[in-house]
C-alpha cells in the first residue's frame, strides 16, 4: 500500500474552542482566593480558620486534579463547595494555590529544642495531643506546623481568645441536681447536647431537662502565654510548635 503524499494528505484542522482550553491564570486566581478563600486560609494563604497553604504537599490535594475537585466541591463540614466558580475559575484558582507553595522556608527566631521543653513544662499535654500523647481537649498539634503559619500561632498563643476553632466551643450545663459541667461541645442536635470535660470525661444532657444551658463564646482555659512566657521563650515554643508537620 503506498502511503499519501503530503499533496493527499488530509489537512489538520485547527482545534475548536471547545477543543482548545485557557491556561490557568494564577494572578487571577489570586482575586478569587482573597474574596472567597482568605476568609478561612488567610489573606496570604498562611491559615486561619481553616489550613495554611504556604506548603509544598496538601494533604487533601497530592496533585493538580485533586486539588481542582477540593476546590470544587469542598470538604464536609467545615469547606464549602465552590458551586459559583467556572471550571476556567477553579483551574485558575488551583495554580495560585500551588504558587503558595512555591514559598522558601521560614527562618524563624527561637530554638526548637527549648520550645518542646516549654511544652512539656507547661503542661501543654493536659489540653493537647502531639505524636499521640496528650488529652484531645484541645486541638491536635501533631501537624501544627503544615495546618498554621508561625504568624497564626504566635497570634494563638498570645492571644487564644480571639482564635477559638468553632468545634471547640466552650460550655456550661447546670443540671437538674445542681451541678454545674463545663466541658467542651462534642455535638449537639434541638434536643440534645454532649459535652466532654478537661478530665476527658463524657456527658450527654437532654436540653429540656437541664436548668441551664450558656455557650461561652470566647472563653477557653487556655492562658494567654503572650503574657506568661518571655519573648524568647515564646520564639522557642513557636518555632517548636511551627516545625511539628505530621507524618508524611
Amino acid at each position: 500500500m503506498r502511503s499519501a503524499s503530503p499533496s493527499q494528505a488530509s489537512p489538520q484542522s485547527p482545534p475548536s474552542p471547545t477543543q482548545a482550553s485557557a491556561q490557568p491564570d494564577p494572578a487571577a486566581g489570586k482575586l478569587i482566593f482573597e474574596g472567597h478563600c482568605a476568609l478561612c486560609h488567610g489573606i496570604d494563604g498562611g491559615g486561619g480558620r481553616g489550613p495554611s497553604l504556604r506548603q509544598p504537599k496538601l494533604v487533601q490535594a497530592a496533585n493538580d486534579e485533586a486539588l481542582k475537585s477540593v476546590i470544587e466541591n469542598g470538604i464536609p463540614p467545615d469547606m464549602p463547595e465552590a458551586w459559583y466558580l467556572s471550571q476556567e475559575e477553579i483551574a485558575s484558582v488551583a495554580a495560585y494555590v500551588r504558587r503558595l507553595g512555591n514559598v522558601v522556608p521560614e527562618v524563624l527566631p527561637g530554638d526548637p529544642a527549648r520550645g518542646k521543653a516549654i511544652y512539656a513544662r507547661n503542661g501543654c499535654s493536659a489540653c493537647h495531643i502531639l505524636d499521640g500523647e496528650g488529652s484531645g481537649y484541645g486541638p491536635e498539634l501533631t501537624d501544627a506546623g503544615a495546618r498554621r503559619g508561625s504568624a497564626r500561632l504566635r497570634e494563638t498563643l498570645q492571644n487564644p481568645t480571639k482564635t477559638i476553632p468553632e468545634k471547640f466551643l466552650f460550655v456550661e450545663a447546670a443540671t437538674p441536681s445542681g451541678q454545674t459541667i463545663r466541658g467542651i461541645r462534642l455535638n449537639e442536635d434541638s434536643f440534645t447536647i454532649q459535652l466532654k470535660d478537661q478530665q476527658g470525661r463524657f456527658y450527654s444532657f437532654r436540653k429540656s431537662e437541664l436548668r441551664d444551658l450558656k455557650k461561652l463564646r470566647g472563653e477557653t482555659p487556655m492562658p494567654p502565654y503572650g503574657s506568661v512566657l518571655s519573648p524568647a521563650d515564646l520564639d522557642d515554643l513557636i518555632h517548636f510548635l511551627a516545625s511539628q508537620r505530621g507524618k508524611p
